[in-house]
């Protein structure tokens, strides 16, 4: 029976193994452009019951039924099989396809193996104080994102790392982007991390070569919403008379000029307050994700929230301020930004980009002591919020102005 353009299965008798009881196995022949392989199905019929012409039992036939079904559901099968093996694969063969269904043994490693060894060595440097929680959540989400891709995709549950053609790269990132509705840099980050862990495979000898490696991961510089000095105002001195909201506002506020994440926020105690040689109060926390200190000095508004919020709860519990769960901060930051007037969709992170350009880096704080308040490992990470604002060429333009110029337009003498 042709299947399709380029793969017929025929079932048929092997009469010369006819057994004593006279009933006959019936075999599966499959053909691929011409090429041809056989494999017993394990079932028997008597062939005055068998119907050639339909490579099917006679309903006659006491089993007709599961016989019958077993067949068209085999057929079924060796199809989704061709076209897996056929967006795979330059060239599909029939010894492949009988190779897919009665696999042998091989010590080819595979892709979900190759993601097992790379998690397991991660928890197990976790286990001694090396890497984040948060990293090997990443790497766990990648390895479901990866498993829905190839049964999506290719209609299989795993691939030999062997098998891994650099196609898989650019069609992993066109599924995400299009079936998991991922930004495109949050695509391309995955698609960067996978590169890794098949070049891990690479390095621990479970294949020769990461086909992978070729591929470019493209990212699209993001516009960093933050806050202006005149909006961060709007909202401080905004009157809110429902505290659960008022109580939010003041949470982002102290982010604002914090810089801290809502992660590290939320876990803040009062003992992270301590003074520093400067003789001024400061706050230190670990940051999960990097395991580096951010030690912020405090400046006024940020001291103010935190008298605010020495209340019985904060104090039974133990934490600095009352921050809600993420989701519902997030959402209540919404309702804040419509009272307030605010057209900016506020989020845990719109406050921390605030700190690094509105508060910090427009008013001239060195680069790399903002990189160190907020706790990243590179500079270079920083660098993603110093981008030119109007407010930093107009600050910049203003002392040139005064440098060089009399207050009646004429250039200084000796300038």
């Amino acid at each position: 029976m042709k299947i399709n353009e380029g793969l017929s299965v025929l079932f048929w008798l092997y009469k010369a193994k006819k057994s004593k009881d006279g009933l006959v196995p019936i075999y599966v022949r499959i053909t691929v452009n011409g090429n041809r392989d056989n494999f017993s199905s394990g079932r028997k019929i008597d062939p005055a019951y068998w119907d050639e012409k339909k490579g099917l039992a006679k309903s006659s036939w006491p089993e007709a039924k599961s016989l019958n079904s077993y067949i068209r559901k085999t057929q079924s099968t060796l199809e989704k099989h061709y076209e897996a093996l056929s967006a795979l694969k330059k060239e599909v063969t029939a010894e492949m396809i009988t190779e897919v269904l009665f696999p042998k043994q091989s010590d080819q490693k595979t892709l979900m193996e190759a993601f097992a060894i790379h998690n397991n060595e991660f928890k197990e440097l976790i286990q001694e104080g090396h890497g984040a929680i948060a990293t090997l959540n990443r790497y766990e989400r990648l390895k479901t994102k990866v498993d829905r891709f190839l049964r999506k995709k290719y209609k299989v549950t795993d691939i030999g790392l062997d098998d891994i053609q650099f196609n898989l790269a650019p069609d992993f990132a066109h599924y995400l982007i299009t079936v998991e509705k991922i930004g495109k840099n949050t695509a391309m980050k995955y698609v960067k991390t996978l590169k890794q862990v098949i070049k891990k495979a690479v390095d621990k000898g479970l294949v020769k070569h990461n086909t992978l490696s070729g591929f470019k991961c493209s990212y699209t510089d993001p516009d960093r919403e933050h806050l202006s000095l005149d909006e961060i105002t709007a909202i401080y001195n905004k009157e809110i008379s429902n505290a659960r909201l008022a109580e939010v506002r003041d949470v982002y506020i102290f982010c604002c000029f914090t810089g801290y994440a809502y992660e590290t926020v939320y876990n803040l105690e009062p003992d992270n307050i301590f003074t520093g040689v400067d003789g001024f109060k400061w706050i230190s926390r670990e940051r999960a994700k990097t395991k580096t200190n951010e030690m912020v000095p405090l400046l006024p508004i940020a001291l103010q929230i935190i008298e605010k919020y020495k209340h019985p709860y904060c104090v039974q519990h133990k934490k600095l301020l009352p921050v809600n769960c993420n989701q519902r901060y997030n959402a209540y930051l919404k309702e804040v930004a419509d009272i307030c007037g605010i057209t900016k969709h506020l989020t845990t992170h719109t406050a921390r980009h605030t700190f690094a350009t509105t508060v910090t880096l427009e008013n001239d704080v060195p680069l790399e002591t903002v990189s160190n308040m907020l706790g990243h490992k590179n500079v270079r990470t920083t660098q993603i919020y110093a981008k030119i604002t109007k407010r930093k060429i107009s600050n910049n333009m203003k002392d040139l102005k005064e440098k060089l110029f009399t207050e009646t337009g004429l250039l200084k003498t000796g300038s």
